[in-house]
């Protein structure tokens, strides 16, 4: 925080956090001043929660440079710290402790903002200079870490979730229309909004500097999206063996106890494989099931378990999760509708039981094309390629003629959704692909006044400006780049971040190594993605690591029976929460569209669970945090 500052503010803001850090908590607090010509100079505080991870004795933040002028704190890791350490001690540099946060001090003094490019970790930062008068922010390179701001000219307020900054008076409530769009378009609000008009998310591989009340942003990072240069399959496989280990190897850095989530799907299976090459204590796992089995993958779990002799623990799903919904809530800020953070917040919070840190899978699919749904981006460039009366007919209406379908992945769920957008062009039908209301739907739910509030803005620009990003490349190279500046830091990040750290667990990503993302996001398509299944290369280089079932399993994801539960055990809740008449919603959709939907899907005319669980979302959130007193410490 930049300017003055409330007696207590730093304090509130910190309670509300102490999930993310109930280990230790530090403030640094200089007050508004003049110098000698009489100007003026900012006033600052900076808090601190801490989870202590490295240097568990001396690594409390607040971190200050050899004569104070320069302090730091920061949210994650620094991964490469110890090579950081030894090039800033043979500059000269004086170090007081052993944390990785303490490089970040230096390393600034010597390059400014720009020393972020050289962090391999994940990380929110915020660096107060003395010298320049300016405060500098900072978020890692695939957004792994949340950083939210108000500025407002006069100060510069930030914090790692919404809920502190609503702590504080100053700092408006009020809901943006146009990030609610946004929000039922692609089940989360794309950075740089937030749900609040007025506070933003500082973008991933970005910077921003406050300095005489003005404030900048800078991005320090984008890897280059350009097809590399042909070279041999093998000195590719020896690569990636190389970084992945490597990549590994750096995040079981820990002096307290390290486990890892395994799905029984190739990426969490690979995690543990190099980890197990790693080290020689007996590993701890952990994988959530459901009673429903095309959800269930607790029995790849086990196999993997098993086949690499890990201290393998096991649980279960049932619907009585819903009564851990307010919490859910409480945490995420502001309305987030994957409902796989119920499975990620149960495993976070059975880990915790016997880990601090946990490695896991994420970012596996975007960078090597591991999701089904690239397989109907071949078939949708093939399709282009066909004469038009051919694409009429496959796009013709008579497929949504056919009825819903319960099972998640069965032939008539999934071709009803490819064919209904082929006429559209590449990205707009990937979009609609991956929505969760399409533009039709919003328009016939959506009020009359609350089309009116909404900007001149349409939501498909956060994808289309991404998807332009790799123009030149393959589609499905297009699609999955795609997914990772969007999909990837907007929602896996952002779910795995908060159910995580709300049971005080750090969860790091191997994948998301930023030198292994340079590397993956200049192979060719055919190194990913080949007969309609993705991660070919990965085959390559570990396929003996594996059982061979593991490889030949389908993509299940991480899905939750939404489906069966709204038809069953969630019907009657659905009912009370969507369509009561006091519901918040009802203030900007029309309750006869959503009363139809929810008759439809329990009907099972159509499959509409993942909009209903949308819904009952942002219900749930409007309920909690449009109250004027929801911002304190959860209770309930």
């Amino acid at each position: 925080m930049a300017g003055r500052v409330p007696e207590g503010a730093v304090a509130r803001m910190m309670g509300v956090l102490r999930h993310r850090g109930p280990d230790d908590e530090g403030i640094y607090r200089r007050e508004l001043a003049t110098d000698a010509s009489g100007a003026p100079i900012p006033g600052v505080a900076l808090g601190h929660r801490r989870l202590s991870i490295i240097d568990l004795a001396q690594g409390q933040q607040p971190l200050a440079n050899e004569d104070g002028s320069i302090w730091v704190i920061c949210n994650g890791e620094i991964y490469n710290y110890r090579s950081l350490r030894r090039r800033l001690e043979g500059a000269g540099h004086v170090f007081r402790t052993q944390s990785d946060t303490e490089v970040l001090v230096h390393l600034y003094e010597d390059e400014g903002p720009a020393c972020f490019q050289h962090c391999n970790g994940m990380f929110a930062v915020a660096i107060w200079d003395g010298r320049r008068r300016q405060l500098v922010l900072a978020r890692d390179r695939l957004g792994k870490k949340p950083l939210v701001y108000h500025h407002n000219h006069r100060q510069l307020l930030f914090a790692s979730e919404l809920k502190g900054l609503l702590q504080l008076p100053e700092v408006p409530r009020d809901l943006d229309p146009n990030a609610l769009d946004e929000y039922l378009t692609y089940q989360y609000v794309p950075h740089p909004r937030t749900i609040f008009r007025g506070i933003r998310k500082l973008p991933p591989a970005h910077y921003a500097t406050w300095r005489d009340g003005e404030l900048r942003l800078a991005p320090y990072w984008s890897p280059s999206l350009h097809q590399q240069p042909p070279q041999p399959l093998r000195e590719c496989v020896e690569q990636v063996q190389g970084l992945f280990r490597s990549a590994v190897e750096l995040r079981m850095q820990s002096e307290v106890p390290l486990g890892a989530f395994l799905s029984g799907g190739v990426d969490s299976s690979l995690v543990v494989a190099q980890m197990k090459r790693l080290t020689d204590a007996r590993i701890k796992t952990y994988s959530i099931g459901f009673r429903q089995a095309e959800y269930d993958e607790t029995r790849y779990a086990r196999q993997v378990a098993q086949h690499l002799g890990t201290d393998h623990h096991e649980y279960q799903v049932s619907p009585d999760c819903i009564e851990m919904l307010p919490r859910l809530i409480w945490h995420f800020d502001e309305p987030m509708a994957d409902s796989s953070a119920i499975p990620t917040w149960y495993v976070a919070q059975w880990a915790r039981q016997h880990v601090k840190v946990a490695l896991t899978g994420d970012g596996g699919d975007e960078l090597f094309a591991g999701y089904a749904r690239y397989a109907a981006v071949a078939w949708g460039d093939r399709i282009d390629r066909l004469p038009a009366v051919l694409r009429r007919a496959l796009s013709a209406s008579c497929w949504q003629r056919l009825p819903a379908s319960a099972r998640q992945r069965s032939w008539i769920r999934q071709a009803k959704r490819f064919a209904e957008h082929l006429r559209l062009p590449p990205s707009r039908r990937y979009l609609e692909w991956v929505s969760i209301f399409k533009e039709t739907q919003r328009a016939t739910l959506y009020r009359e006044d609350f089309l009116e509030s909404l900007e001149d803005s349409d939501p498909s620009r956060f994808l289309d400006t991404n998807w332009e990003r790799a123009a030149g490349r393959d589609s499905v190279t297009q699609a999955s780049l795609t997914d990772l500046f969007t999909y990837l830091p907007c929602d896996l990040m952002t779910k795995v971040d908060i159910s995580s750290m709300a049971h005080s667990l750090e969860c790091r990503q191997p994948f998301l190594d930023y030198r292994l993302v340079e590397c993956a996001v200049g192979l060719p398509v055919e190194w990913k993605f080949r007969h309609g299944r993705g991660k070919w290369l990965l085959r390559q280089a570990f396929a003996d690591w594996l059982p061979a079932d593991i490889w030949q399993r389908p993509k299940m994801g991480f899905g939750v029976p939404l489906d069966a539960w709204f038809r069953g055990e969630f019907g009657v809740f659905t009912r009370e929460t969507l369509l009561a008449s006091s519901a918040h919603i009802s203030r900007y959709f029309y309750p006869h569209v959503v009363a139809r939907w929810v008759e439809e899907h329990q009907r099972s005319i159509y499959d509409h669970s993942a909009r209903l669980w949308a819904l009952i979302v942002l219900e749930l959130w409007m309920q909690r945090w449009l109250k004027p007193h929801s911002s304190s410490e959860y209770s309930g």
